[in-house]
């Protein structure tokens, strides 16, 4: 069965991706349409969640904000799937970098880097950055259950010269690495939920007490990798432009929890400045104090 979903959904993703940015924009206007007001996908963890993080916003407020949320959603996925095909040209003139030279500064030192990330504006195409650098590329994602579609994503991911690993396998492939002096970027998105068991720190997230992923930080300290934040902004449809933000250069100088706590304060910056380009349908704020 999942080979058979597979080749009857292939042809059809293939088509999308190939279409005139246009069309592909209108066609994301109808899955909008069918995912937001049709299927209502998630609506009641979407309002709770900007009730909870937003409450200074009237009703209103954040139903637009809702709403657009659900539209840059439909954008996001649908370009995931244009990665398929699009040129490096293309990708280029799309996803934009203003301050390369940090990242590279950062490659000179002989360390490895820590980027981390959020679920904001497109962490997919994040992935093109990978096609600048001279360090290794590696990203962290969780692995399909369809293995044919778990393998699709990994070659549109890979597309540029990235690596991509199970968040089971990525301590292992980190230990090996540095075992055989052989130095990465490793993106990591760590700003929703962690499971219950796994629960080491709590962090104030938009005003609400709630474990946070710390393994970003436990990893960098324990090998000695520079920290990055990857803040990416949308321009506009289509478009987006990449900020690097230094965290820390020496991890092991920062108190415990400091770099996570640097983490959360630059990515609440990012939900402020344009809530409506967060990944609102995630259940991030399910355990709290």
């Amino acid at each position: 069965m999942q080979l058979l979903a597979f080749i009857i959904a292939y042809p059809l993703l293939w088509i999308i991706s190939i279409l005139p940015f246009r069309v592909f924009y209108v066609l994301s206007d109808v899955v909008y349409f069918l995912v937001y007001h049709i299927i209502g996908y998630r609506k009641k963890v979407v309002r709770s969640n900007l009730a909870l993080a937003l409450p200074h916003l009237s009703d209103n407020e954040r139903l637009i904000i809702e709403k657009k949320s659900y539209h840059h959603l439909c954008d996001m996925f649908m370009e995931m799937i244009k990665t398929m095909t699009i040129s490096s040209d293309e990708m280029n003139k799309r996803f934009t970098i203003t301050n390369l030279e940090v990242i590279k500064e950062y490659e000179n030192k002989g360390k490895s880097i820590m980027l981390i990330a959020s679920h904001y504006a497109s962490w997919e195409w994040l992935l093109a950055l990978n096609q600048k650098l001279s360090l290794r590329g590696v990203a962290v994602y969780k692995k399909l259950a369809n293995k044919h579609f778990d393998k699709l994503v990994r070659d549109i991911r890979s597309k540029y010269n990235t690596e991509l690993v199970s968040t089971s396998k990525t301590i292992p492939l980190i230990a090996e690495n540095q075992k055989n002096n052989i130095r990465c970027v490793y993106g990591l998105a760590s700003d929703q939920s962690p499971k219950a068991d796994r629960i080491f720190h709590w962090e104030s997230f938009m005003g609400i007490e709630v474990p946070v992923h710390t393994g970003p930080e436990m990893l960098a300290k324990k090998y000695d990798m520079t920290v990055i934040f990857a803040k990416v902004k949308k321009v506009k449809r289509g478009y987006y432009e990449l900020t690097i933000i230094p965290i820390s250069d020496n991890p092991n100088s920062i108190p415990n929890f400091g770099i996570t706590h640097k983490y959360i304060r630059e990515v609440e910056k990012q939900i402020l400045e344009a809530p409506e380009f967060y990944f609102w349908t995630h259940k991030r704020w399910k355990h709290r104090r």
